[in-house]
């Protein structure tokens, strides 16, 4: 059972990079046939120090996940919503320390029956410490 006595389980910290190859793949699976994701040349002269990341490739970020060990019934899960607040642009080589928290629960009933609502905040960090992005999703979970 989820309840709110999980609002504030943060997951351990997980470091990553971003690669450019990754995020070629990603421009190609959402369909962006910008050069600037995939060439550094084009990347450069589109005043970019490096090949920069799609603004949605947050979320090919996995970062560690807070629910481990809760009692979900995972295949009556649903993502919900996603935000993404972009302090800085995502450049290939970068490094960041991903970490993701439960912000909130809650449960609304409807016609469907109750279904519990998890809401996820992960911040993106860089070597310093500085945030680089933060995303909220929200997660439904049908009992």
């Amino acid at each position: 059972m989820i309840s709110r006595e999980h609002i504030g389980r943060t997951s351990a910290p997980l470091t990553v990079e971003v690669e450019r190859g990754h995020i070629g793949r990603f421009a190609d699976a959402i369909g962006d046939p910008n050069p600037i994701y995939r060439d550094e040349a084009a990347a450069r002269a589109a005043g970019h120090p490096r090949i920069p990341a799609p603004p949605t490739f947050a979320a090919a970020l996995r970062p560690n996940d807070p629910r481990q060990g809760l009692a979900i019934d995972w295949s009556k899960l649903l993502h919900g919503e996603q935000e993404f607040t972009h302090l800085r642009p995502l450049y290939a080589g970068d490094t960041l320390v991903l970490t993701q928290t439960i912000a909130d629960v809650y449960e609304k009933t409807g016609k469907a029956g109750t279904m519990d609502f998890l809401v996820l905040e992960t911040t993106a960090r860089d070597p310093a410490g500085a945030i680089v992005y933060l995303a909220r999703g929200t997660i439904v979970v049908k009992r």
